[in-house]
């Protein structure tokens, strides 16, 4: 079986995969017009991605492609429907990367609060600001609102758990088990954005959550709140954000994702949210640490286990 890998890949999976009996060929740089090509170069039967941007261009390349496997969680990068036209099946690696997203969305919290980047950026230029830093409210006591108690959300709460902080949530369905494991309190989302001091997204991308949260939703935030995005970009709108973090309406925020970052690595980006002083932004790195790579690996290397055996490959989610 032919296996494109188009994105970053944990080496223990390929050799796996190839142990199995796989061609693979790895290539983390292919996006757009070279992916459409090595698809079809390579009469690829399965395509692997993580960001990498599946459309049905890409899909209809190759007559052999059969499945596409997005080594995370969330799928709103590959055209789902143009797949179930073609008989493609798209699969996910749900939950695999939870903890690592949950740890970057702890350290985004705790860098904004204590102001950490600021502080390291000055002494690096020689500067001793100890009064300014030293303004910190801390998290033990503070309202953490939680947007979606997912795997991640529920990662994220049990850490926050640890920090005394108050938890409350909101989610489309009632996690009564959390709520009694966790002692987190379901509220509608209107008091999410009254009430919070910090709020943590983590809800699907795609038309449904597309500017969830807004110039209307910002406005309603304490003015010291701080806001946490470590699920897709477009859940929260970069201008309207950006002009209340500037106008001081939102005390600012932790960003791991952007409406139009790149889809591969190495490039330029200049999307102005990432200049804001209060802005704390890094890479889409959120799960990109060596243990979640390494479970998301052995996940992707199961649904093609399961795809060579002639099964229903698991996590299917547009069949």
């Amino acid at each position: 079986m032919n296996v494109l890998i188009a994105d970053k890949f944990d080496n223990a999976g390929v050799e796996q995969l190839k142990a199995m009996g796989c061609k693979v060929t790895l290539n983390a740089d292919l996006s757009g017009d070279s992916l459409r090509e090595a698809v079809k170069a390579n009469e690829a039967r399965v395509l692997v991605v993580r960001s990498t941007r599946v459309p049905d261009d890409v899909l209809g390349a190759g007559a052999s492609l059969e499945l596409v496997v997005r080594a995370g969680a969330g799928t709103d990068t590959i055209d789902k429907s143009a797949a179930k036209e073609r008989n493609i099946r798209v699969c996910n690696c749900p939950g695999k990367n939870s903890v690592a997203v949950a740890e970057l969305t702890m350290g985004l919290m705790l860098s904004l609060d204590r102001r950490i980047v600021d502080n390291a950026v000055d002494l690096r230029n020689g500067v001793w600001n100890k009064k300014e830093y030293a303004k910190a409210r801390g998290l033990k006591g503070t309202t953490l609102g939680i947007v979606g108690l997912g795997r991640i959300g529920y990662e994220l709460a049990k850490r926050a758990k640890s920090f005394d902080m108050d938890l409350i949530y909101c989610d489309v369905v009632d996690q009564n088990a959390l709520e009694q494991e966790l002692g987190i309190k379901k509220v509608p989302f209107e008091q999410i954005l009254t009430d919070s001091d910090f709020i943590s997204v983590h809800v699907p991308g795609g038309e449904g959550t597309k500017h969830l949260i807004g110039a209307d939703e910002l406005a309603k935030m304490k003015s010291s709140a701080f806001i946490i995005n470590c699920a897709r970009g477009g859940v929260i709108d970069h201008e309207a954000l950006a002009s209340a973090i500037k106008a001081g309406r939102v005390g600012g925020a932790g960003l791991d994702v952007y409406e139009n970052e790149p889809g591969s690595a190495d490039t330029a980006f200049n999307d102005p949210i990432v200049q804001c002083s209060r802005v704390y932004g890094t890479h889409h790195i959120g799960a990109s640490t060596q243990e979640a790579q390494s479970a998301v690996g052995e996940e992707v290397v199961r649904i093609i286990g399961e795809k060579m055996k002639g099964n229903e490959p698991p996590n299917c989610v547009n069949a």
